[in-house]
């Protein structure tokens, strides 16, 4: 079975933490990504031989916050600039095996290992996840962190760095993924 994912219908969001004499003056950006695409293949029932393929488009990235539109586009441009999003326009993840951990008839709990290319870096990336499928469509629903520095991504700082960012941020998914002819699958 091959599903595809259907980013109009999923949400996928990063949150970072502030830290430093500042932090409690300053917020933990919650940022989304818009812009993404994958798919996964297995065979119902054993899914020994199961893929999962996500690609990310590191420049389509929008904070969440409240905050003035100035301010806004300012995080965001620094986020762009320390992503280096010209020179690394995408982040990989790819699945090399996918454990059941426990099954019912339409509800997995599944560990996911693989790899993420993020930031010309790659390293090994475990994801836990909950699978429900419905039919021809599959919700998936997880989160997972990662420390930027293990991609040689520096933590931005500000105000000489009585506020920055922690190294470590928290991912949170909730996918949708359809088969091929899906009437609900967006143009």
């Amino acid at each position: 079975m091959k599903f595809a994912l259907d980013a109009n219908a999923s949400r996928f969001t990063v949150q970072a933490f502030a830290t430093g004499m500042l932090s409690t003056f300053g917020h933990n950006p919650k940022i989304a990504i818009r812009d993404y695409d994958g798919e996964m293949q297995f065979t119902p029932d054993t899914y020994e031989n199961a893929v999962v393929r996500v690609t990310v488009r590191t420049s389509a990235m929008e904070v969440l916050d409240e905050m003035s539109g100035d301010d806004r586009k300012k995080l965001e441009q620094t986020m762009y600039d320390v992503l280096e999003v010209q020179r690394f326009p995408s982040a990989v993840y790819e699945t090399k095996q996918i454990t059941v951990q426990k099954q019912t008839e339409d509800l997995l709990l599944v560990r996911a290992t693989g790899t993420l290319s993020f930031h010309g870096v790659t390293q090994a990336q475990s994801v836990d996840a909950r699978v429900t499928r419905l039919g021809t469509m599959l919700r998936i629903s997880g989160d997972f962190s990662l420390r930027q520095s293990d991609y040689a991504i520096k933590p931005v700082s500000f105000a000489g760095g009585a506020l920055r960012l922690k190294d470590e941020l928290k991912f949170t998914f909730e996918l949708v993924a359809r088969m091929p002819g899906d009437a609900g699958a967006s143009a």
